[in-house]
C-alpha cells in the first residue's frame, strides 16, 4: 500500500486497504547512453582489420627492395664502377622529362623505343597464339597427331631463341620479321604444350558421352573442349608473353633498329652504365605489367 498521509476524505480508504496514487510523483533521473568507441564499431574493426592486412602485404615487399637499394648502394661505393642509386635516379629523372623525343632513326627516346619492342612482341606473339593454340588442341585431341609431331616438338623446343635468328635473316632477309620470327617461334611452345596438357586431362567420360550423342566435333570443341581447357590455354598464354618480352631484348641487340635491346646496346657503346640499369628496371617492369594483366583476364574466365 502506497505510504499516504491519512487525512477524513480518505481515511476510509485506507481502512478498505485500496492504494492511493500520489497527487505527484517526482520525475526521475536520466541515464546517459554510453557512446560506442568508434574502433568497436563494425566500421572501425574492418578499418583495424583492413590496416593490419595492408601492413602484413606491404611490409614484406618493402623491407626486400630496401634490402636490394642498400646492396646496391654498397656495391656502387666499393667499386664505384656502377652507378648507386641517387645517380641512377638523377639519370632517370632527365631520361623521362622526354622520353619521346626524336632525332633521327638512331636517335629516338626510351618511350618510343619501348613501345616500337611491344609492337615486335605483339605480332610475334600474336601470330604464335594463332598457330600453337589450334595446333594444341590438335595434338591433345588426336592420339596419331600427338605421336606424329612429339618428337618434332622435342628437338626445336629446347633451341635457344637465338638460334633461330640467322635463319630468319636468311629466309625474310629484313632485321624487323627477323625479330618478330624469334618472338614466334619461341613463345609458340608453352601455348601448344599447355592446351594439349588441358585436352589430355578432360574425362574421358565426357568424350564417351560425345560419342554416344553423335556430335560434331565443332560441338565437341565449344562444349567440352574449350571451356575445360581455357585455364590450361591461359596458363600457356601468360608463360609465353614472358618468353617473348624477354627474347625481344637479345633480338634487337643483335638485328639493330629502334627498340629496347639495341637502345641497350647503343647506351653500352656509349659507356652510359646509367642508362643500362634504367633499361633493366624497364624491361622488368614492363614484364611485370603484362604477366600481371595477363593473370587479371585468366581470373575473370576462370570465375565466369
Amino acid at each position: 500500500m502506497s505510504a499516504v498521509n491519512a487525512t477524513p476524505e480518505n481515511l476510509s480508504e485506507i481502512l478498505s486497504g485500496e492504494d492511493i496514487a500520489p497527487t505527484s510523483k517526482a520525475p526521475a533521473a536520466a541515464i546517459p547512453a554510453r557512446r560506442t568507441p568508434y574502433f568497436e564499431t563494425e566500421s572501425g574493426k574492418r578499418f583495424i582489420e583492413g590496416t593490419l592486412n595492408l601492413f602484413k602485404n606491404a611490409i614484406p615487399p618493402l623491407l626486400g627492395m630496401l634490402l636490394f637499394v642498400a646492396m646496391w648502394a654498397l656495391v656502387s661505393n666499393s667499386g664505384k664502377t656502377i652507378p648507386g642509386p641517387a645517380e641512377t635516379w638523377d639519370a632517370a629523372v632527365v631520361l623521362f622529362s622526354d622520353p619521346f623525343y626524336d632525332n633521327g632513326p638512331n636517335d629516338q627516346g626510351i618511350g618510343w623505343n619501348i613501345l616500337n619492342s611491344l609492337y615486335r612482341v605483339g605480332i610475334g606473339f600474336s601470330l604464335a597464339a594463332a598457330v600453337g593454340i589450334p595446333l594444341g588442341f590438335m595434338i591433345g585431341r588426336f592420339d596419331f597427331l600427338n605421336r606424329m609431331l612429339s618428337p618434332v616438338i622435342s628437338i626445336l623446343r629446347p633451341v635457344s631463341p637465338l638460334a633461330w635468328l640467322p635463319i630468319g635473316l636468311l629466309i625474310l632477309q629484313k632485321a624487323e620479321p627477323a625479330s618478330i620470327w624469334v618472338i614466334f617461334i619461341s613463345s609458340i611452345w608453352p601455348m601448344v604444350l599447355n592446351t594439349a596438357a588441358g585436352v589430355q586431362r578432360i574425362p574421358q567420360d565426357y568424350m564417351n558421352v560425345a560419342r554416344v550423342l553423335n556430335l560434331s566435333e565443332f560441338k565437341v570443341f565449344t562444349k567440352i573442349l574449350f571451356p575445360a581447357v581455357l585455364p590450361y590455354v591461359l596458363t600457356g598464354v601468360r608463360l609465353a608473353i614472358g618468353v617473348a618480352w624477354l627474347v625481344i631484348v637479345a633480338a634487337e641487340m643483335l638485328t639493330g633498329g629502334v627498340g629496347i635491346g639495341f637502345w641497350v646496346w647503343d647506351e653500352w657503346n656509349n659507356l652510359n652504365v646509367a642508362h643500362i640499369i634504367i633499361a633493366i628496371f624497364d624491361v622488368g617492369i614492363v614484364g611485370l605489367l603484362l604477366e600481371q594483366a595477363l593473370m587479371l583476364i585468366a581470373k575473370r574466365f576462370s570465375y565466369e
